[in-house]
């Protein structure tokens, strides 16, 4: 039997592991939306920051984990983050992360597509290869670590944090809309815009699997696309 050490024991209370979301307190809904407030300016302010770091600055990986470490924090001191599953009989976690993976693929193929598309109008092409230039000063595997961690950060406080404090309002919406906004402070539109497809997406099945389980797996599956396959495009 495995047992889990007092100190680490708050994490594994503040995920909760079923798809029958509570109807949560005011205090509790005040609570989030204060932490997501906070959290979303410091992420915003770290995001901008670390995107203006001159490609091959040895600055830029460290200001990356430090903005996942405030998505991540910022997801956890909001208050209980869902996993989420389809229930049975339909497969549980196992279907939930698959269907992850399968749409994260698809949604990674179109924009491969759109890729294609995009290189051929320049002005667009050069706010894709902006971010790319990063992408090109790193290892292959340090710039896998550092894609995959965000992506996992970036769910679990907007598709988690962010999509509760505004659940019974619109919270795919909302959330979204939070989340390309906060995507802007790049100051990179393409990156806004993507932000778009893969915020409603997301959300979508935040919304279908009641947790952050489906949706990390698609933004996981479509952040392997975007550092393996666009790089070739441009």
């Amino acid at each position: 039997m495995i047992t889990v050490p007092d100190k680490f024991q708050f994490l594994l209370d503040t995920v909760v592991d079923d798809s029958d979301e509570p109807v949560e307190s005011r205090a509790s809904v005040l609570r989030r939306r204060i932490v997501v407030a906070v959290v979303l300016i410091a992420g915003s302010v770290t995001l901008g920051f670390s995107l203006s770091i001159e490609p091959g600055d040895s600055s830029f990986y460290p200001m990356t984990f430090a903005l996942a470490a405030i998505w991540l924090v910022g997801a956890f001191a909001s208050g209980p983050i869902r996993i989420g599953c389809f229930p049975p009989p339909r497969g549980g976690h196992v279907q939930a992360a698959g269907i992850g993976i399968i749409v994260g693929l698809i949604l990674g193929a179109i924009f491969v597509v759109g890729g294609l598309v995009i290189r051929e109008i320049p002005p667009l092409r050069d706010f894709i290869a902006e971010v790319l230039d990063h992408a090109d000063t790193g290892g292959l595997a340090l710039v896998l670590a550092t894609a995959i961690v965000n992506g996992i950060a970036e769910e679990l406080f907007f598709r988690g944090a962010v999509y509760s404090a505004f659940k019974g309002h619109a919270p795919v919406i909302f959330s979204t809309l939070i989340y390309v906004i906060a995507t802007l402070a790049s100051g990179n539109p393409m990156l806004g815009f993507a932000a778009i497809l893969l915020g409603v997406v997301c959300a979508l099945e935040r919304r279908a699997t009641a947790g952050v389980l489906a949706p990390a797996f698609t933004h996981i599956a479509w952040t392997l696309v975007m550092v393996l396959v666009l790089p070739l495009l441009f």
